[in-house]
């Protein structure tokens, strides 16, 4: 006996088997119970979604001659002849093959003649946006008032394709992608019913991987087991099958991307390429993981949006911190557009490799993002205190630290004091800045603060970013803060008691110190190089009694 294929052996028989699109069965269940059926129905939606299936449900359901609940029974004459193919009253006609003028004509003479059997004549037309101009044209008069016994549906992947003379004499049905948890739910209980061992991250994958696809899902399934025929389907099985990449790959890759580490980059590649990969899937994966990274990123509750296990999210959540928001959506859009390039491409792996090099090298592109990312780069490497400049390397103030001019860039040397005498240089004299001793704990305070003041900065990121640029921390007191704007539009935007809440509230959780954060202009001409040191450092360096101040305000 032949073997039949899964997708055909568990196609739907009844409204009820079908996954997915319970809003058109219920509507079509509805109209068959009030008998308020039309006579012109336009099914459209992506591939093996179930268009055809609902359609050839829908004329047995009309036609039955005993319906159990608005559904076809599936064991009188009418209904076995239409599943079987052989009732003269459901036509099916693939408009791929069949999209002449002549063919409409044809129906139109058929249509003259009442069904020989049950109540309705159905003409299903699948594919139906390849009818020529004329067909359509052909097709208009007998779609818009058809005898009272005939249906027309018809099914299509391309509605834009479609006149709108001919979607005004349809009902309209969008059939949904089916959602991954279907997908898995129904691949389990069909590979329960034909014994197959397969493990749950396997139809995980492949449900992924079918794209919202019934069909492809169980075609895949199909293969997949056909290749390891007899064993335990695993996981890794199944990437192997389908040419596709484990996640962990994802991560490397992300990871040697945000590094700039090109080389890495190119590498990994190969050896997908040399394991047989399918380079257009790993480009689309790829993007889906960045997506995946961008949303744990931006939203509060990812883990309803990604559906996946609590250990994935934390290792996405590891990885989205590596990059900011801006970042990420620059190289969504770069393999976005090598996603459209490299369908049709014949050097696939070329044009993924320069993709990688535009994501790891920003400066050798020039439009918007790129820049963006270049000054953030930048931005990054003065408050690690690198300096950007090869002849002249970037000096910090004497205690400024102005955020975005060098953050943390000496910032526990402006806090403590650093050298309290600074010496003339290259016959310059240089003004004293003014020492101010603090009590331990408000100094050990301002200290920690300054010192990760940038990473503060770039962490809260969005508004706070762009407007505590050239933003300096002083001493206001015990617990208390003062952060001192230099412009004073920035001073408008951050001074808001939202910004200083959500200010305070990161410093608490990230650092345990309940700070809190007042806000102030710098004057003109202020200077921003005062030194604060402790009590026990100013008596070290003078070697005489001093008098402590007991608050600063």
């Amino acid at each position: 006996m032949s073997y039949t294929a899964l997708y055909r052996k568990w196609r739907p028989a009844g409204f009820e088997d079908v996954k997915g699109q319970d809003h058109i069965v219920q509507t079509l269940k509805n109209q068959i119970t009030s008998g308020r059926i039309g006579h012109a129905y336009l099914f459209c939606g992506t591939r093996g979604t179930g268009k055809t299936s609902i359609a050839k449900i829908f004329a047995r359901a009309v036609n039955c001659e005993g319906p159990v609940d608005q559904r076809p029974c599936g064991t009188c004459r009418i209904c076995r002849n239409i599943a079987a193919g052989s009732s003269l009253n459901v036509v099916e006609i693939d408009a791929a093959s069949n999209n002449g003028v002549e063919n409409i004509r044809d129906i139109r003479e058929q249509v003259q003649y009442p069904p020989t059997e049950g109540r309705y004549r159905v003409y299903i037309i699948d594919e139906v946006h390849m009818l020529s101009t004329g067909a359509f044209n052909a097709l208009l008069k007998t779609l818009e008032e058809p005898p009272s016994y005939v249906i027309f549906i018809l099914a299509t992947t391309e509605v834009h394709r479609i006149p709108i003379t001919v979607l005004s004499r349809c009902q309209r049905y969008d059939f949904k992608r089916i959602t991954i948890r279907t997908l898995t739910d129904r691949l389990r209980e069909l590979s329960d019913a034909e014994s197959m061992d397969v493990e749950d991250k396997a139809l995980g994958y492949i449900a992924k991987a079918a794209d919202g696809s019934m069909r492809d899902a169980l075609s895949l399934l199909d293969q997949c087991a056909a290749f390891h025929f007899g064993e335990r389907l695993t996981y890794d099985h199944v990437l192997d099958i389908l040419g596709a990449v484990d996640t962990g790959i994802f991560s490397k890759m992300f990871r040697a991307v945000t590094q700039q580490k090109t080389t890495d980059c190119i590498y990994q590649l190969e050896e997908l390429v040399i394991q047989g990969r399918e380079l257009g899937q790993f480009v689309t994966d790829f993007i889906w993981y960045m997506r995946n990274l961008l949303l744990v990123q931006t939203t509060d509750n990812a883990e309803d949006i990604l559906d996946m296990s609590a250990d994935n999210k934390k290792a996405l959540e590891e990885d989205a911190r590596l990059a900011d928001g801006e970042t990420l959506m620059r190289y969504i859009r770069v393999f976005s557009e090598l996603s459209n390039q490299i369908r049709y491409a014949s050097q696939k792996r070329v044009l993924i490799e320069l993709a990688f090099i535009k994501l790891t090298k920003p400066q050798m592109e020039h439009n918007y993002d790129s820049i963006i990312e270049r000054l953030n780069k930048i931005e990054d490497q003065l408050e690690e205190g690198i300096s950007i400049s090869p002849s002249a390397p970037v000096q910090g103030r004497a205690g400024g630290v102005m955020a975005g001019d060098g953050i943390g860039t000496g910032s526990a040397g402006a806090a403590t004091g650093g050298s309290l005498d600074m010496p003339p240089k290259n016959g310059i004299a240089y003004e004293a800045p003014l020492q101010v001793t603090l009590p331990k704990g408000q100094l050990e305070d301002l200290q920690m603060i300054r010192n990760e003041w940038g990473k503060i900065v770039r962490s809260l990121g969005g508004v706070i970013r762009s407007s505590f640029r050239d933003t300096i921390v002083e001493p206001s007191g015990d617990s208390c803060l003062c952060v001192v704007f230099a412009n004073a539009d920035n001073y408008e935007i951050g001074r808001r008691p939202t910004i200083m809440g959500e200010l305070e509230q990161y410093v608490k959780n990230t650092y345990g110190k309940d700070i809190y954060f007042k806000t102030r202009l710098m004057g003109n001409g202020e200077r921003a190089d005062t030194i604060y040191v402790s009590d026990e450092e100013l008596k070290n360096h003078i070697h005489m009694d001093i008098t402590i101040e007991d608050d600063i305000g």
